[in-house]
């Protein structure tokens, strides 16, 4: 069995100098803006995105790097690929900079472990000392990772499959990028792993107008689906890219949890299980009426959250003949 596991094929549609500072489309698709606030933009939860790296001195991102390693034996956690650096923006590219991008969560932090080399490829190994270390980590304040973001893939490893068990029994969720061998049917089935693991969130992906992208693997282990198409991200040299791929759309949901974390952990006035925050995942996702192999449980939908508990009824109830008091009940939905 294949020792190696590699970037999920995706494709490079356009590089670019630094635009104005913008909301992708994919951020403002999955309605990530109108939780900011309550979420407090996601500042406080640490996301571990294991890839090519980061660029460390890209000014969308430089603020958001708590900490980094390397794992493939360059020495340095610097993206000489391009893919990391683009996963790592979705994510959490910094707001209120005046210029580049705004990921999903802007204001969450990143451990950047690069576990995959400049031709996108890496050995088991590597990967597997990434997860470890991810799980095992602690910030300069005590900080934990809450979120493993991984879009790559392979054959399955049972050391991998393992330390992501571990993780989740850490209460560390792990958002996998499900993968791109779709053939654009949806009664057939593609696996890529970690994406395969049951125990993951495997993440397909549609197009800004909504459509499932013909590359998105497609199985019973599908959880939900976010943009993935021509997503426009921070890319190495201080530059911006649009890119396509699974990889494009999982970090998407890596960064929606973090903003869910904080919002529903203020609700409920204790911390989440990984059990509990998949669910909020899965809760606010809006059903495609597609297969459920394509889609899963639907399209990310975050504004279901804002949403979620504003409307109420409310039931006066009171009788004369029986001398009952005036009672009323307030119900949310």
């Amino acid at each position: 069995m294949s020792r190696e596991k590699r970037l999920i094929p995706y494709k490079v549609l356009e590089v670019m100098e630094t635009p104005k500072e913008k909301i992708p489309e994919g951020v403002v698709l999955i309605k990530a803006p109108e939780i900011w606030e309550p979420s407090n933009y996601g500042e406080g939860v640490v996301i571990a995105v294991i890839d090519t790296g980061i660029d460390k001195g890209h000014p969308d991102l430089k603020d958001r790097i708590i900490d980094g390693k390397d794992f493939t034996e360059t020495g340095d956690y610097h993206d000489d690929n391009g893919h990391g650096t683009h996963v790592s923006g979705t994510v959490l590219a910094t707001i209120n900079n005046d210029v580049g991008v705004v990921g999903v969560a802007p204001k969450a932090s990143i451990l950047a472990l690069k576990a995959l080399n400049g031709k996108g490829q890496g050995d088991i190994n590597w990967i597997n000392g990434a997860l470890e270390y991810a799980i095992n980590w602690q910030g300069p304040q005590g900080e934990k990772v809450s979120i493993i973001s991984l879009s790559l893939g392979g054959p399955p490893d049972d050391r991998e499959h393992e330390l992501i068990q571990k993780a989740i029994q850490n209460n560390i969720l792990v958002v996998c990028a499900a993968g791109n061998s779709g053939d654009g049917r949806h009664d057939t089935d593609e696996l890529d792993y970690p994406g395969a693991y049951p125990e993951v969130v495997a993440v397909g992906a549609v197009d800004l107008s909504r459509n499932m992208a013909d590359f998105s693997n497609t199985n019973d282990e599908i959880d939900l689906v976010a943009p993935g198409v021509e997503i426009l991200s921070t890319y190495p040299g201080s530059k911006y890219a649009k890119l396509s791929g699974t990889s494009m759309a999982t970090p998407h949901v890596s960064g929606a949890a973090a903003l869910l974390k904080i919002i529903m952990e203020r609700e409920f006035g204790r911390k989440l299980t990984e059990a509990e925050l998949y669910a909020q995942l899965v809760k606010n996702t809006e059903d495609l009426g597609i297969n459920k192999k394509a889609q899963g449980n639907g399209l990310l939908n975050l504004a279901m959250v804002e949403h979620g508990a504003k409307n109420e009824i409310r039931i006066t109830i009171e009788s004369d003949s029986l001398q009952l008091p005036s009672k009323t009940m307030v119900v949310e939905y």
